[in-house]
């Protein structure tokens, strides 16, 4: 196809006919691996002469087709040989030649789609398949020709941004880069600087130069950089930056257009830089080693200087809390937020306290004009700005609390009475004013009322504050639950939630402002019906009489689902939770219907999410209505837990509940894959019995495993061991699909992957232990493919606690079936080695503590118990040569195992009994608290507090870089018998268990009987002796409560 020929199929995929769209789109699909293709794409791109929109839609096609469809080597190999078409190598060769220059020719409409072709390129190839495409980079920065200056900073900015996070090991290629480039790049933002009355092609050079910076010094400072010379000259400049005014010729007004305008993107991105720097190197003393030199420079050369120029660009808000678009406001009170620390900024901020409180940082949190306009035309978008945590990072506003509330605590001595008061004064001129003019100051009130909200925790730590606070909310907030001002209304709600749980002295305080919280539920004004629903959780927790609530919980319950009908809003179901967790049972008969409006509530967040999918303006909406989505799954599985006693529920709530887990369990599903698994997880275990559709989740959640979701493998167990445990029957009686065979391939290919991390891979051998146990006697077959599996994996194994589940599944073999087990490990050549193995981890020791190292859990001990008593019970005649010289060996390692086991138990069962006595104890011991003034030590003194706690860590960080893993730092969080699963094996007591067997075997083989106990030492007797007792201990128990329980029916009867 010649040029003129694609131009004409570029033209008819612009079409307005929909027909011919399709056409010319489907002709440019086709036809994108044929050789020459990828080529005359570019050709069209570039040639000044062709209609520009016919340029970009060319454009477009080439950078969709090059980002899909570059690969790598490997990647591509694989691609040829499952038939996959590839792009032609003369096709892959001239565009990686030919993409610089065409980034350097075209129109910014066009060169900002060739950037993304450069930054896919660039990912796969570079620096191996484009090894000149620095020094072309390098050759055009030195150009007098602009355009190629501009090429030039975009190449070295999508190197840069290639190695942006990459560690030490993996930034080789960009030393190269910095190296090369960034004399030069000085060089240029210093001419740049050096222009007057600059134009935004400037700001758009400079924005660039910033980038590269950021890219490349983001995880660490290159040498080159680090050199006091340079960097100070640096520096230099981006002061020279930070106080030049942002030009207003051609400043938009609108605050949406004005953060894109370009000159302020550059002062964002220099803020960005200055604020990583500081956060990094302004405190020398938490500096690693290496750069203690270069942040004690950056601190005493660079710190005070900056934000004496952070002061000077936040001036302008004294008289218009609007000058500055929010991100840099917000970004500015970063940096003031951070000097607060540190003892010499601090006295250079002093002076300037009362102006940065009570003219910058206190106007930016009153109630505005922006406010209003938000409330009024968009009241949705009003809430989700308020409740937005990304909303958060970019805020004036949230900065100006964080400043504010760091100041109160770190320099409380000097700032918290003094602002206190102030606020005090604000709220007192508000109630001392007449009604009709009290509108005139609600706006202060409003923004005096967030301060008191945001210093919540500091006021009821400080004991003469806490004495005042009820009288502070009786007397100025919750009058305004019924202010003519929507925004007071809603922050009288959001002020009383923060202090719901102080200690009223009057308990008819708290009621009243219960029932005014609840009744905002229904205000006209719908964000101060959602900051009702939120202040109404913290009422709800601290609330000790329920009976205020027990009434009114239905009416709760529409208003809450009305609302949610009309937000998405994760606080909302936050609040649904708490009350479910309250009430408990009592929700029961509320359970079917609130499940029901929940799942809708899910399906209609899941709806915009999906409808806003694709579209950037549309993100944020995407982003709430995603949170808001775990929320109502969150919230379905607290109300599933809460009728766990109810079990007869649970099939009704199928219907609602399994098009959620079937739509969800698969690629759809990632962002909230932990919440359907646990509502997966309530589904198989409380239903009477699991029924065939519910089956339908059991291949969804092997797919999912084997695609994407190998992070969540610990949660899918738990529903895959209750669809084995308690639907054994149709896991072994269904063939299509064969559910055995279907896990057997899952497990044999996540366990053979290498990549693959043990600690992933946990779950693995756990779910051949469900299979073994539930299936004991009825899965001969699987049990050598599990053996061979579960040792194969074992030669790879380096987390400890996999090597004891690996080793567990030869345990749950032979207990399964110690003939067949033998048989299958003799089959494999791998009997003495395993046995070999297995006594030398049931004997290793820590060199520290002495304590094993293996095996820890009770049951981890009880299986390997289990699995040897089997095999001891086994005739001599049937163990392998290679085992029957180890039985001595094996029946002591059962002893220490069975004193082991018992000690375990009874340091569980004191500690159950001791945690009791605390529960008891309750608060009585609660101390009422005092000052906590004394938090405000500057970061250069700290240190005494906890160091011993300090010390510790530090040790053992060291002995985990030293590669000393002796300990548990590797195995960590595996070593808790809390959450282990329920099996057939709990009611199998082992004591009993080795007490029978060798009582069979002294009855059926005195002599080797005799052997045995010749074989054990005085301790090794001492120990047969107290496990002898223990189960005689464990039989009258077990005697006595058939006793109980045979009377106790006898008496029913």
């Amino acid at each position: 196809m010649d040029l003129a020929q694609l131009s004409a199929v570029l033209q008819q995929a612009l079409s307005a006919n929909p027909e011919e769209r399709k056409a010319g789109e489907a002709h440019l699909v086709q036809n994108q691996f044929v050789p020459g293709h990828l080529v005359a794409l570019l050709q069209v791109v570039v040639r000044a002469d062709v209609d520009l929109a016919i340029r970009q839609v060319a454009a477009i096609h080439f950078k969709n087709t090059v980002s899909r469809n570059w690969r790598t080597k490997s990647d591509a190999a694989e691609a040829a040989a499952a038939g996959s078409p590839l792009f032609s190598d003369g096709d892959v060769a001239a565009v990686r030649d030919n993409l610089v220059e065409a980034v350097i020719c075209c129109p910014p409409l066009i060169r900002s789609q060739l950037i993304e072709v450069l930054k896919a390129v660039v990912q796969v190839d570079y620096p191996h398949k484009m090894p000149s495409l620095l020094q072309q980079a390098l050759a055009n920065l030195h150009s007098a020709e602009q355009p190629r200056v501009y090429g030039a900073l975009v190449v070295v900015r999508v190197l840069a941004r290639k190695y942006e996070f990459k560690d030490d090991e993996d930034r080789v290629p960009v030393h190269e880069v910095v190296n090369s480039t960034f004399p030069q790049l000085l060089v240029i933002l210093q001419q740049l600087l050096a222009v007057p009355n600059p134009s935004l092609d400037i700001a758009e050079y400079i924005k660039l130069v910033l980038k590269i910076f950021w890219s490349a010094c983001y995880l660490k400072v290159p040498e080159i950089v680090q050199q006091e010379a340079v960097f100070l000259q640096w520096m230099e400049c981006f002061h020279a930056l930070l106080e030049r005014p942002v030009p207003s010729d051609g400043q938009p007004t609108d605050p949406e257009q004005r953060k894109q305008w370009t000159w302020w993107k550059v002062k964002k991105w220099l803020l960005h830089i200055i604020n990583r720097m500081f956060h990094r190197f302004g405190n020398p003393k938490y500096a690693k080693g290496e750069d203690k030199a270069f942040a004690t420079m950056f601190a005493d050369k660079c710190a005070a200087r900056l934000l004496n120029s952070y002061l000077h660009l936040l001036a302008p808000v004294r008289t218009d809390p609007s000058c500055l678009p929010d991100r840099i406001t917000n970004l500015a009170m970063q940096y003031v937020t951070y000097s607060l620390s540190k003892k010499a900024l601090y006295e250079t901020l002093k002076p300037h306290l009362q102006v940065l409180q009570f003219e910058i940082a206190f106007p930016l949190l009153c109630f505005n004009d922006q406010d209003a306009l938000l409330w009024a035309d968009n009241p949705l978008e009003y809430v989700r700005k308020g409740y937005d945590i990304i909303e958060d990072m970019y805020s004036a506003r949230t900065a100006a609390i964080n400043f504010l509330a760091e100041l109160v605590t770190k320099r409380s001595k000097d700032t918290l009475d003094p602002f206190i008061a102030a606020l005090v004064l604000i709220l007192n001129r508000y109630n001392e004013a007449p009604v009709e003019q009290r509108a005139a100051q609600a706006r202060q009130k409003d923004g005096a009322l967030l301060a008191i909200g945001a210093l919540h925790e500091k006021l009821q730590g400080t004991a003469r504050y806490k004495a005042q606070l009820e009288h502070m909310l009786v007397t100025h907030v919750f009058p305004e639950f019924s202010s003519p001002c929507g925004f007071l209304r809603a922050k009288a709600a959001w002020v009383a939630g923060q202090y719901a749980d102080i200690p009223f002295s009057n308990p008819a305080h708290f009621g009243g402002a219960l029932q005014a919280v609840v009744s905002l539920l229904r205000d006209p004004e719908l964000p101060v019906r959602v900051d009702a629903v939120v202040a109404l959780r913290s009422f709800v927790d601290a609330c000790e009489d329920l009976d205020q609530l027990r009434p009114i919980i239905p009416h709760l319950l529409d208003d809450f689902f009305k609302l949610m009908h009309e937000v998405e809003n994760e606080d909302l179901v936050f609040t649904l939770e708490v009350i479910v967790d309250k009430f408990g049972e009592e929700m029961s008969p509320f359970a079917v219907g609130l499940i029901h409006n929940l799942a809708a509530a899910f399906w209609k967040c899941v709806r915009s999410s999906e409808a806003a999918e694709g579209e950037e303006e549309s993100e944020a909406v995407d982003d709430m209505s995603a949170l808001a989505a775990a929320g109502c799954l969150r919230a379905i599985g607290t109300v599933l837990e809460s009728i766990s006693s109810l079990p007869h529920l649970f099939p009704q709530l199928e219907p609602t509940l399994l098009p959620i887990l079937q739509k969800m369990l698969s690629s759809d599903g990632q962002d909230l894959y932990e919440e359907v698994l646990e509502i997966a997880t309530y589904m198989t275990y409380y239903s009477p019995t699991i029924s065939p559709a519910m089956w339908s989740i059991w291949p969804l959640i092997l797919s999912s495993l084997d695609e994407f979701a190998i992070d969540f493998f610990e949660y899918a167990l738990d529903p895959l061991d209750n669809l084995i445990s308690r639907g054994t029957e149709h896991f072994l009686g269904c063939q299509d699909p064969n559910y055995p065979d279907s896990l057997w391939k899952l497990l044999s290919k996540l366990m053979s992957d290498g990549d693959i991390k043990d600690r992933d891979l946990v779950p693995a051998p756990k779910l051949m232990e469900v299979v073994l146990l539930n299936c004991r006697g009825r899965v001969d077959h699987w049990l050598p493919l599990y053996l061979q599996l579960a040792l194969a994996r074992m030669q790879k194994a380096s987390l400890r606690h996999m090597k004891d589940l690996l080793m567990q599944v030869v345990a749950n073999g032979l207990y399964y079936n110690p003939q067949l087990t033998l048989q299958a490990l003799e089959g494999m050549g791998a009997t003495a080695g395993v046995f070999q193995t297995w006594l030398t981890m049931l004997h290793a020791k820590s060199q520290t503590t002495s304590k094993p190292l293996h095996f820890k859990r009770q049951h981890d001990k009880k299986v390997c118990v289990l699995g040897l008593v089997s095999l001891l019970s086994l005739p001599s005649a049937a163990l392998p040569a290679s085992v029957a010289p180890l039985q001595g060996e094996l029946a002591k390692a059962v002893l220490q195992l069975l004193v082991a086991y018992k000690e375990q138990q009874d340091a569980a069962e004191l500690e159950s009994e001791d945690e009791d006595e605390d529960d008891e104890e309750g608060e009585d011991g609660m101390g009422e608290g005092g000052e906590d003034e004394d938090e405000e030590e500057d970061e250069e003194e700290e240190g005494d507090e906890s160091s011993s706690d300090l010390k510790k860590a530090i040790k053992r960080a060291h002995k985990m870089l030293d590669g000393d893993d002796e300990e548990d730092e590797d195995d960590e969080g595996f070593w808790s018998d809390e959450d282990e699963m329920l099996t057939p094996i709990d009611a199998v007591d082992p004591f009993i268990l080795f007490s029978d067997t060798m009582a069979g075997v002294q009855a059926s083989d005195p002599a080797r009987f005799s052997s045995l106990m010749e074989s054990l030492d005085f301790s090794h007797q001492a120990m047969a002796h107290k496990v002898s007792e223990v189960a005689q201990q464990q039989r009258d128990a077990k005697a006595k409560e058939a006793a109980e329980k045979a009377a106790g029916g006898a008496a029913a009867s």
